[in-house]
């Protein structure tokens, strides 16, 4: 068993991936280590109350966690090209009962808040994604004691992160559900398979590699491993989990066999996540602009309405090509019978 494992106290090198909006929830943490591995309380989009409150519970659990942040990386949306969207989009709007708001906003996602909460509130482990904080932010999350593990997509990233002092790196492929972490999302994602990917990055650093995109099964973890991860981190397989929050729509879509397939997207925040295919893709993906957060904010209310009312069509169902294997059933389960084969 690698350091990084034994620091975190971990019997399996397994982590549930935090996911964002609802999927995760502080009882899919808590099963995830109880089985051995570990959790994540996903900050992002939360406010900094709602993030101390899942701390509170998952603390209380006596489980190791981590707390996943979303790193400020502003993508600058064209205003012109945002109010046309916000246009086009008014119709499926309407049909919910939604009215958009054609101005964009930008925020940070209360990141000083939630800096300051972590210093208070301290935990084993901090995972960033989007970018590398700035030098600043790096000194205050290193002095709460947590170790870092930064999401990374390439070996560029990768180096850059080992330069900034992060502790470890999460290595995401193309192949993973919802938002692909890159820190250049206007750019094409590169089609590298995880493992060749994996063993790149493991020659250009000396960190601690954590696994991440279309990990699904038993072997493909010890593939993973044999690849040169210390760990893997899975999210799409525990979707269907009995403890994660996905929405009724989206754990119909990942078995619908009329969705054949995943694509990657911004329509939906304006940044690049990967998703079942469906309508709001098809009819307005390539119209889309890039800017998050000021497309996430603009579609968000029309995404809950459609979720709420059972409309697959108009919902963002994030999922990674290994979608058909999520699992009904305890998440401790599942997170088990992924080790099965080290």
């Amino acid at each position: 068993m690698s350091t990084f494992l034994r620091t975190l106290g971990l019997d399996l090198p397994v982590l549930a991936a935090p996911m964002a909006g609802g999927a995760g929830t502080p009882a899919l943490a808590v099963a995830a280590a109880r089985a051995g591995g570990l959790g994540f309380v996903a900050a992002g989009y939360k406010t900094p109350q709602a993030l101390a409150d899942e701390i509170t519970t998952v603390t209380a659990a006596g489980v190791p966690f981590g707390v996943n942040l979303f790193v400020p990386s502003l993508v600058p949306v064209d205003p012109v090209a945002f109010r046309r969207y916000a246009e086009r989009l008014a119709a499926d709007a309407r049909r919910h009962g939604i009215t958009l708001d054609p101005e964009p906003v930008e925020d940070d996602d209360h990141w000083h808040d939630k800096l300051d909460l972590l210093r208070q509130r301290r935990v084993p482990l901090v995972s960033l994604a989007f970018g590398i904080p700035a030098p600043a932010d790096l000194v205050a999350l290193r002095a709460t004691g947590a170790l870092l593990l930064q999401a990374v997509t390439n070996v560029e990233e990768a180096k850059a992160a080992a330069e900034a002092g992060v502790d470890a790196l999460a290595v995401q492929g193309a192949a993973a559900g919802g938002h692909y972490g890159t820190f250049t999302p206007t750019r094409p994602a590169a089609a590298v398979p995880l493992t060749d990917l994996l063993a790149a990055i493991r020659n250009a650093v000396g960190l601690p590699l954590v696994a991440a995109g279309g990990i699904t099964t038993p072997e493909d973890v010890a593939a993973a491993v044999r690849a040169g991860a210390d760990a893997v981190s899975v999210g799409t397989v525990l979707l269907r989990s009995d403890e994660a929050g996905t929405s009724a729509v989206h754990r119909a879509a990942l078995t619908d066999p009329a969705r054949t397939g995943t694509v990657i997207t911004h329509a939906f925040t304006g940044r690049p996540a990967r998703a079942l295919r469906n309508g709001f893709i098809d009819e307005h993906g390539e119209h889309a602009p890039y800017g998050y957060p000021a497309v996430h904010h603009l579609t968000t209310g029309l995404r809950r309405a459609a979720a709420a009312a059972g409309d697959a069509e108009r919902v963002h169902l994030w999922a990674g090509t290994g979608y058909r294997q999520a699992a009904t059933g305890p998440a401790a389960a599942i997170v088990t019978g992924l080790a099965a084969r080290l």
